[in-house]
């Protein structure tokens, strides 16, 4: 399976790291580039990045990246624990310059939350009020959290939760890291009903205070409809770790069906609208 991917867009090309999954049932990342967004041109034949101690032993999952003063940061799930369905946030980084030059000389990784159950972290590409802002998903909320050095975390508090029936009623989470526009933090959020269908909707945030949500998606902007997107190792999914805007245009990158990537494409004026 493929799925689930990170995206960027550096020197004219999309970049996307992307969760693969082998006959051994390990998650690793993988990585493809395309100069328009749509038609990957070029893929790479191995993993760019795979588990590495005890914490990961059964997968490296659902990157996020984030650039911040001139590296990027990544944010993925760790896990650990099949039996017990054991997982935690594990982050690292790598230069703006190794990743264009395609050297994956990561940086040493670490745990924000050790021990804690937690999944779908992103990172804010900017400061506020001298600290870096983390969103994460502390089950069934999305809390966010502060740093000053991106290793230790504090004022941890829910900033938006499930709707009660609703599209998001049993869980929710962000996809990738909120986008800066004139409104706030664009953020693009999953949510799961009680028939376990996963579809996004869109959050804006208050750009100095993302614990403020200024607006709230009644309905989803994207739910599973075409067969690849209902049919496959998990049916009935659209899951996102990554968008870019390009050109006025949003391209939300998703996985289907837990099998399968695809790219969804939204006019920001409309999404804003």
């Amino acid at each position: 399976m493929v799925f689930n991917p990170a995206a960027v867009y550096l020197d004219n090309r999309v970049h996307i790291l992307y969760r693969a999954v082998g006959n051994d049932g390990v998650s690793r990342l993988g990585y493809a580039s395309s100069p328009d967004g749509y038609h990957f041109v070029e893929r790479l034949p191995s993993p760019i990045f795979e588990p590495a101690d005890v914490n990961e032993r059964w997968g490296c999952e659902d990157p996020r990246f984030t650039s911040l003063n001139g590296r990027y940061i990544m944010t993925y799930t760790a896990f650990h624990d099949r039996i017990l369905c054991a997982f935690q946030i594990a982050m690292t980084s790598i230069s703006r310059e190794d990743f264009l030059n395609k050297h994956w000389n990561w940086e040493d990784r670490w745990l924000p939350f050790p021990g804690v159950q937690n999944k779908n972290a992103v990172i804010l590409p900017r400061k506020i009020n001298s600290s870096y802002v983390m969103l994460h998903r502390i089950h069934p909320d999305i809390c966010v959290a502060y740093s000053t050095d991106l290793r230790r975390w504090h004022y941890i508090k829910a900033v938006m939760g499930p709707r009660h029936g609703m599209w998001d009623c049993i869980k929710i989470g962000a996809a990738g890291p909120p986008i800066e526009i004139d409104e706030g933090w664009l953020l693009i959020y999953h949510g799961v009903d009680t028939r376990r269908i996963y579809r996004l909707g869109v959050a804006i945030l208050d750009r100095e205070n993302p614990e403020r949500v200024i607006y709230r998606s009644e309905e989803p902007i994207l739910e599973p409809r075409e067969d690849y997107e209902r049919f496959g190792f998990v049916p009935n999914v659209v899951f996102s770790c990554g968008a870019i805007l390009l050109d006025g245009q949003l391209l939300l990158y998703y996985g289907g069906a837990d099998t399968v990537i695809g790219v969804a494409t939204f006019d920001l004026n409309k999404i804003i609208k």
